[in-house]
């Protein structure tokens, strides 16, 4: 079976300076025989990441939000998965990190100038636009 978990994160809490804290969403995925196998490969992954790198710095405290399971993965159409939508305009810069690792975070920083999503500061390149 395959696993992909869906998360939330707070870290960094006890700072006075808001701009210090962070929170986030991520998602895991792995192929386990069980939803609790799945989950303690989940966790184990989690305990190494805190070990070996500053994604989840200072106090943290991750929640599982979501655990989907698949017998096998979609070939004819893809599946959309956690669309979300938010009130209002897009203000603060996020970190976002593409299957991080210990050795490479890979991490950049997200922002909306003008109405335009940037990465690293670059304008995002329009996918699909529908009106």
């Amino acid at each position: 079976m395959y696993f992909i978990g869906n998360f939330q994160y707070l870290s960094d809490q006890q700072k006075q300076n808001e701009a210090e804290r962070r929170h986030g969403l991520f998602s895991m995925v792995v192929q386990a025989d069980t939803a609790n196998a799945a989950l303690e490969k989940f966790r184990e992954r989690l305990v190494g990441f805190r070990q070996s790198s500053s994604l989840f710095d200072g106090h943290c405290a991750i929640y599982i939000s979501q655990l989907l399971e698949f017998n096998q993965l979609p070939t004819d159409e893809a599946v959309l998965l956690n669309f979300r939508s938010y009130v209002g305009d897009p203000v603060l810069p996020f970190i976002a990190c593409v299957v991080p690792t210990e050795q490479s975070n890979a991490c950049t920083i997200h922002e909306w100038k003008q109405n335009h999503p940037t990465t690293e500061g670059r304008g995002d390149k329009l996918f699909l636009e529908f009106d």
